[in-house]
This record gives C-alpha cells, structure tokens and sequence, in this order.
C-alpha cells in the first residue's frame, strides 16, 4: 500500500462534501509531476485530505477506489482522475503549522513542496499524522 496527500480548496469540494458524497473523482489535476502521482496510486492507497488556501490543514483520510482513467472534464488524454472515498476523519484536524514544527517531518513533500497538490507521504509521515490528530 501507498499514501499520498490530496489537496483542495475547501471552497470548491471540501471534506464535508465527501463526508457526504461518500466517494468521488479527483479531477482537475493540471500539473504534470501531480499527474504522475494520480497515475500512480493503486486501489486501497490511503490519502491524506487536506484543506489549501485559508484553512491548511490535514481533515481526514480517503481510500483510493479506483485506479486512473481519463479525467472527465477535459478531451486532453494527457490529464487522468482517480476516484476516492471517505474513509475516515480526524479526531483533530493537524495544521500545517504543526507539520512544519515538527522535525519528524521536515522531509515531507508538504514541507519541501507545498503547493503540489497531489504528493507521495512516507507510511511514517502517514502515521505520525494520524498520531498527531489524536492531541488536541
């Protein structure tokens, strides 16, 4: 199994909205290294979902459903989508404040990369994650 990192603005699909759609197609995905990514998880990948923007913030984890295919919003075959669903939610969300305090994860891809939106995370960077959102 792999782990990854999932971004979004929560203004266009945030985590609530999977909480209630219960799945959907990460789409939309315009960059080249983040589309190597997408075509690299597997089925049963868990991802970090995060909130960009304002809120930078880890809010759950979601569980890849389906491997890559063409992305339905556009005719490009260069660009693919992946679909997810809700696997589950954070007791407390982490901040990426947190992550970057923290010298355990100072080589996560978050860090060095932060605008990158889909991102490979370690299993111990996974871990250390959901280990942090069990404190307040």
């Amino acid at each position: 199994m792999n782990y990854w990192l999932i971004k979004t603005e929560p203004g266009t699909y945030s985590w609530d909205d999977l909480k209630k759609d219960k799945w959907t197609f990460w789409d939309g995905v315009r960059n080249f290294q983040a589309r190597n990514n997408l075509k690299a998880m597997k089925t049963g990948d868990l991802a970090l979902f995060y909130h960009s923007v304002n809120e930078k913030r880890v809010m759950g984890t979601a569980k890849v459903i389906k491997e890559h295919y063409q992305d339905p919003g556009t005719d490009d075959d260069r660009w693919v989508a992946v679909d997810v669903a809700f696997e589950s939610e954070l007791k407390y969300p982490v901040h990426l404040s947190e992550v970057k305090a923290n010298p355990q994860l100072s080589e996560m891809v978050l860090v060095k990369n932060s605008r990158l939106s889909v991102q490979p995370v370690t299993q111990l960077e996974f871990d250390f994650i959901m280990d942090m959102s069990e404190k307040s």
